[in-house]
């Protein structure tokens, strides 16, 4: 038997510090039998995509030992490319990992990489800008951008800001193109759902399908503050596409106009745009490896995929 060459990007400074002693855990466990292995740091932003790309010629996997921000990197890096990408999550968030049924535990995500299945999911890009989660402008943009200044990482310090910041903001008015048609709307927040969660189990377009071809576009309403606890209800229990302040609507392709530049999150990482949005969907653009034991793609996808208006 061949043996695959993997090579693991850590990032060493990822939310939850479970980086810490990796490499002693990985040789312990990684099955030698099936992989010659090597690790490396990240050690500045954008570092983690230049090594996968440069891993493409060499690895026939990269794993991702971090959080959203290092799979983004990661995934930018191999779009397009028969590598496969693996995910060890030890970040604050890790909403791709928790998508694709990837054990939070670090011993355990190891062992799924011992026994590999490999699925190919889609991408998509926000003004040429590459995600492979979840995107998005309006409240959680602003938070993003908060969050990366700030000192303690973590979903209770985030839940802090969030709450302090909501008494703040302000919903921006925008114009949605949906392949031909037009929306108009006051929005508290829009994202652009590949897979179904932010991150930490929260839904925001809960019935997503990550291998569809279409993106989940989550156009949130302005709505009153006395609201705000019952929706955060369903956002953790995926049922946010319930309320009458969401609408979901799947498609290939959206633009958005707004009177002012944007902040923006590309899978939670924070970015500055301009005013004119375009997004696009990247189909069958990565390879990864996921738990089949839940299912998430098609077998959830044909049940409920009619439920959702498909433009």
């Amino acid at each position: 038997m061949n043996k695959k060459r993997v090579l693991f990007i850590i990032n060493p400074i990822s939310g939850t510090g479970k980086q810490e002693g990796f490499s002693e855990v990985l040789n312990a466990l990684i099955d030698r039998q099936l992989y010659d292995f090597d690790m490396v740091f990240s050690e500045y932003r954008g570092h983690a995509t230049l090594l996968s790309q440069n891993a493409v010629a060499d690895y026939q996997m990269v794993v991702a030992v971090g959080g959203d921000g290092t799979v983004n990197e990661v995934a930018k890096g191999l779009i397009n490319s028969s590598c496969i990408m693996g995910i060890v999550p030890v970040g604050s968030g890790n909403g791709l990992a928790r998508h694709l049924n990837i054990p939070m535990r670090v011993k355990e995500a190891i062992e799924l990489i011992n026994e590999p299945h490999i699925q190919k999911i889609d991408m998509a890009s926000l003004n040429g800008e590459y995600f492979v989660n979840v995107a998005g402008i309006g409240f959680d943009a602003h938070i993003a951008h908060l969050f990366a200044a700030a000192s303690k990482r973590g979903p209770i310090p985030y839940a802090k800001l969030a709450t302090v910041e909501f008494q703040k903001y302000k919903p921006a008015d925008y114009k949605v193109f949906i392949e031909g048609k037009e929306y108009f709307l006051k929005a508290f927040l829009i994202s652009f759902a590949n897979s179904a969660q932010f991150g930490n189990n929260a839904y925001i377009s809960p019935h997503a399908i990550i291998n569809d071809g279409l993106l989940d576009i989550c156009l949130m309403s302005e709505f009153p503050k006395v609201e705000a606890g019952q929706l955060a209800i369903k956002l953790f229990n995926k049922r946010l596409d319930k309320s009458k302040y969401m609408k979901i609507i799947r498609g290939t392709r959206v633009k958005i106009v707004a009177k002012e530049n944007l902040k923006g999150h590309l899978d939670g990482e924070p970015i500055n745009l301009p005013n004119e949005l375009d997004i696009q969907i990247i189909p069958n653009a990565l390879h990864v490896i996921y738990n089949p034991k839940k299912p998430f793609f098609e077998s959830i996808g044909k049940m409920i995929k009619n439920k959702l208006p498909n433009i």
